[in-house]
């Protein structure tokens, strides 16, 4: 594990030093972002990598960290399943059997967790954010504080590229597996060849926006939300000044304080025409 995590460690500081972030000398080396080409993005990330205030009056300097334990030596590196060199580290401490269904997925929600706990996020009298780590620090570190601002910026640190893929999947999962479309919940992936003509379910479908919304945010928009009933939608506008114009609208014509519910239901034929008869004279 010492030898892969060096080598992991050499082949990215060449990487970095090919596009030009990384410069060593004989004695140390540091990133070198130019100022020029770095989006505001890359400064953020810079920052946060290095555990420093990105914005507003204390930039440049350590984050505030409250320390309420006393410090310990721990012998973590000591054992066959963490290596450390170079600032990066390799912990192969967790293992599951194949047939260990609950611990393969236990594991699985722990990657795909978010980036913070909010039920460990407060905020003190003097308006600060406060963040309480689950496991202190060697140091005795247990919560961190940011102004308001830093804290925004941490989390923009945090946003993706676009384009860029946050999950990759390896074996019949692969995207250019000729197995994947046998395995996955919506048969989505390459055709096997000598198949025949790939059916409706085969064929890759992107989901709809409103999905998205719905799927991300619990957003349903295609579903009444006074009679239940299914919603179609007519087109999506994006223009600010015709969705305000189209509020103003509703708002003059007193559409949008109009009860929604819906109709009672009618009644038969035969009870709203005794004799039979189907229309009036």
């Amino acid at each position: 594990m010492a030898a892969l995590v060096q080598q992991i460690s050499e082949r990215v500081g060449r990487h970095l030093e090919r596009r030009g972030l990384l410069v060593r000398d004989a004695e140390s080396a540091w990133l070198e972002f130019d100022a020029e080409q770095a989006s505001p993005l890359d400064d953020l990330a810079g920052h946060s990598i290095t555990y420093r205030i990105a914005v507003g009056p204390n930039q440049g300097r350590k984050a505030f960290t409250l320390q309420t334990l006393p410090a310990w030596e721990d012998d973590g590196d000591e054992r066959g399943d963490l290596a450390t060199a170079a600032g990066f580290s390799l912990h192969a401490g967790v293992s599951a059997r194949a047939n260990a269904r609950d611990k393969i997925e236990r594991l699985c929600r722990y990657v795909a967790r978010p980036a913070l706990a909010s039920s460990r996020l407060s905020l003190t009298r003097e308006g600060l954010v406060r963040y309480a780590f689950k496991s202190p620090w060697r140091d005795g570190t247990t919560h961190v504080l940011f102004e308001p601002l830093d804290f925004i910026a941490r989390l923009a640190a945090l946003i993706p590229r676009p384009g860029v893929n946050l999950t990759r999947y390896h074996g019949v999962f692969a995207p250019n597996s000729p197995l994947r479309a046998l395995v996955t919940p919506a048969r989505r992936g390459k055709r096997v060849r000598g198949t025949g003509a790939p059916t409706e379910p085969e064929k890759r479908r992107s989901m709809t926006w409103a999905r998205r919304l719905k799927r991300v945010f619990r957003i349903d928009i295609e579903r009444c939300g006074h009679c239940g009933g299914t919603v179609t939608i007519i087109a999506c506008i994006q223009d600010p000044g015709v969705i305000r114009r189209i509020l103003d609208h509703l708002q003059r014509t007193g559409t949008l304080t109009r009860d929604h519910s819906p109709q009672a239901p009618r009644a038969p034929p035969s009870t709203l025409f005794p004799n039979g008869a189907s229309n009036l004279d």
